[in-house]
């Protein structure tokens, strides 16, 4: 298989898309944190210009114009950039895109895909570094994807777009250079299956996004002391594979969640609690979660990088629950 960066991983499987399907189209020519000099953007722009759309950067109008479409049979792809950026069209997002199956007694579906960029980026600061997946799970009617590495990029990114079903594709900026092998052809993921990125009988680590490549990190620095970490990426958190993370857990007994956003009603704390309840009885120990800090996020990438959840966090709260 080829070696692809994420971010080349994401654009092909767009490019195939809309190479498979006339019906595909693009809100705006740019995808954020992509790059022009990657030759998928720079064929996409030529092949299928007929199909992107540019109208003004007002990410409400935007996001109108892309459920809109998507309500009336286009499947659209709205690469929003920063995610900060989508509070600006929380209402389309949410009340249209999420909502309209359901209001309509199920005869409108709304295939869009909005695609944004979260987390700590190195010196995003406050307004650019949100982390919004525990709103957006609060918000019935939308799938949410993660994927952490490229494979996994193209496979839920193709599974998102043939979706009937409005999905927010939640990326990260410090994986787009990241390199990983990568199928040849379609290579579909489907939404709701979970995959076991690294086996350990010691604890279970449970990811998403970025937070994945640092739980396998940590969990090679844990092996030297004798501690062998189980890494469980979900890819999508709607729906959630919680039968893989319950199996996980029922192998060691002891759990770790980490999650970018802040700790209130947060991924991790959710996770947390749908295992107490449907598996108390497996766990040895009370589980952990690990989130970014409660404060807000500095502009220093010294500061910013100790208030998230790094190896080093990781690392000391795997030895803690195991000893």
């Amino acid at each position: 298989m080829p070696i692809l960066t994420h971010a080349e991983a994401l654009v092909e499987a767009i490019r195939e898309c809309m190479d498979e399907d006339d019906n595909v189209a693009l809100i705006w020519g740019s995808l954020m944190g992509v790059g022009g000099n990657n030759h998928h953007v720079q064929q996409i722009q030529t092949n299928f210009a007929d199909r992107i759309f540019h109208p003004p950067i007002s990410e409400a109008a935007m996001a109108a114009v892309a459920t809109g479409a998507a309500m009336d049979g286009v499947r659209t792809i709205f690469p929003m950039g920063t995610a900060s950026f989508m509070f600006r069209a929380w209402d389309q997002i949410i009340h249209e895109a999420g909502a309209a199956h359901y209001m309509s007694n199920g005869t409108v579906s709304v295939p869009v895909v909005f695609h944004v960029v979260h987390g700590l980026r190195g010196g995003g600061s406050a307004q650019h570094s949100q982390s919004p997946q525990s709103m957006l799970w609060n918000s019935p009617g939308i799938e949410i994807a993660m994927p952490s590495c490229p494979a996994d990029a193209k496979g839920l990114m193709r599974t998102a777009i043939k979706s009937n079903n409005p999905t927010v594709f939640i990326d990260h900026q410090k994986l787009n250079k990241r390199t990983g092998e990568v199928p040849i052809g379609p290579h579909d993921i489907p939404f709701g299956v979970a995959d076991v990125k690294r086996e350990g009988a010691d604890v279970t680590i449970v990811g998403a996004s970025l937070q994945v490549v640092h739980a396998l990190a940590a969990a090679k620095d844990l092996a030297a002391d004798g501690i062998e970490a189980e890494v469980v990426d979900i890819r999508s958190l709607v729906p959630l594979d919680e039968d893989e993370i319950l199996k996980s857990v029922a192998k060691t007994g002891r759990l770790l969640v980490i999650d970018e956003a802040p700790p209130h009603c947060s991924v991790a704390s959710e996770i947390i609690s749908m295992v107490a309840k449907k598996g108390l009885d497996l766990l040895k120990v009370p589980p952990v979660g690990l989130n970014r800090l409660p404060v807000h996020v500095p502009a220093n990438v010294a500061l910013e990088d100790f208030i998230g959840p790094n190896v080093n966090r990781i690392v000391e709260a795997g030895k803690q629950l195991c000893n």
